[in-house]
């Protein structure tokens, strides 16, 4: 399989998601994956912890153990 370039992520969204991903590896990746395992486990994963709401495909792709969607992420990040 081909590589993945960023351009044809959307260049915008692949960063926006980069730079949130990194944040969060801050804070506790190995807590953020045990809670996305769980997750799994109840039939949740994927959905937005704040909203309830789907989490995109590429958010997942970018952060497979993201608890929530980019809207949600993006609020914690200004409150």
């Amino acid at each position: 399989s081909m590589p993945i370039h960023m351009a044809d992520l959307g260049t915008d969204n692949f960063e926006q998601e980069f730079t949130l991903s990194l944040m969060e590896t801050e804070g506790g990746t190995l807590t953020a994956i045990e809670a996305a395992l769980e997750r799994v486990e109840e039939g949740t994963y994927g959905m937005c912890e704040d909203c309830a709401g789907p989490i995109a495909k590429t958010r997942l792709q970018a952060i497979p153990y993201a608890a929530v969607c980019i809207k949600c992420a993006q609020k914690r990040e200004n409150d």
